[in-house]
């Protein structure tokens, strides 16, 4: 902050988005031993195709992807450009060691603007990006039985009031799970930038990003306001079993609901990904 000042920016809109999809994806093996999770098709549709589609309806302009597992794959896949957006790639060569608060400081100097920051495991349906199209703004939805990791506690101003990072449990009406996305304005990315430069300059390269967030938000730095998402709507895949739980909630496209320059666009490379009832080799160990 410098003088103070704190620019508004409440009424930006945001159309840059980042994806974080460096990570090996273990619990998925053995569909991610050749190809990124991100890859991993959802009857028949690929994780990232349906990521690109939502975003190109909702007219983004540019997406910066952090790439690492089998990522010729990714950069094969979207190319330069993909569904009227700009592609930019930064390369994680330290993607087997490292968490994503890595990925996400690797973007540091490629994005100067309010971005999405999103993860690549997530398939949703396109609408409810609507509101998140804002800067400063986090998904949440309420804590189902099948949702584990990250929450956040949120006050009656409607605010994040903290982070819970590591699973630990929370009850009660104001608590909330994080559904890995997030709007961020420029002052609170640099915020967040110079936050993220400490924990690796410490080696803390095997964080979660959200431990960065967690600090700014309990120091008063940092304000996000909660975009309520319905949890029959979004479904965050880790495991096969995941990937069978978001099969029930999202069916194939309908091909004439997408506009013709994205489908072009898709068309040829629907198949780097197995498709549903696809025999798997699975390799003893």
């Amino acid at each position: 902050m410098k003088n103070g000042f704190i620019p508004n920016t409440k009424n930006e809109r945001v159309t840059t988005a980042l994806l974080l999809a460096a990570g090996t994806g273990t619990r998925l093996s053995p569909l991610t031993d050749m190809v990124p999770k991100c890859l991993v098709d959802i009857n028949g549709i690929p994780i990232l195709e349906r990521l690109v589609r939502s975003l190109s309806l909702h007219k983004f302009k540019r997406l910066v992807v952090v790439v690492g597992h089998q990522e010729e794959c990714i950069r094969d896949f979207l190319g330069v450009r993909a569904g009227g957006m700009e592609i930019t790639y930064i390369t994680n060569p330290l993607y087997k060691t490292t968490n994503n608060i890595y990925s996400l400081w690797l973007a540091r100097e490629a994005i100067r603007e309010s971005f999405l920051l999103i993860e690549s495991d997530l398939v949703f349906e396109a609408p409810l990006l609507k509101n998140m199209l804002r800067p400063d703004r986090i998904a949440v939805a309420r804590l189902q039985p099948w949702m584990s990791g990250t929450t956040v506690e949120i006050d009656n101003r409607q605010q994040v009031k903290a982070f819970r990072c590591g699973g630990i449990e929370c009850h009660g009406t104001m608590h909330y799970k994080t559904v890995n996305i997030y709007s961020l304005s420029r002052f609170s990315w640099q915020l967040v930038r110079e936050r993220l430069d400490l924990h690796i300059e410490n080696n803390k390269v095997n964080n979660y990003y959200e431990t960065v967030f967690a600090e700014l938000v309990a120091e008063g730095h940092l304000a996000l306001a909660p975009v309520f998402f319905d949890a029959n709507r979004w479904y965050e895949i880790d495991t096969i079993k995941d990937l069978h739980a978001a099969e029930q909630l999202f069916p194939q496209y309908n091909p004439s609901h997408i506009p013709d320059r994205i489908r072009r666009r898709f068309q040829p490379i629907a198949l780097l990904a197995p498709s549903p009832g696809m025999p798997v080799e699975i390799k003893p160990h």
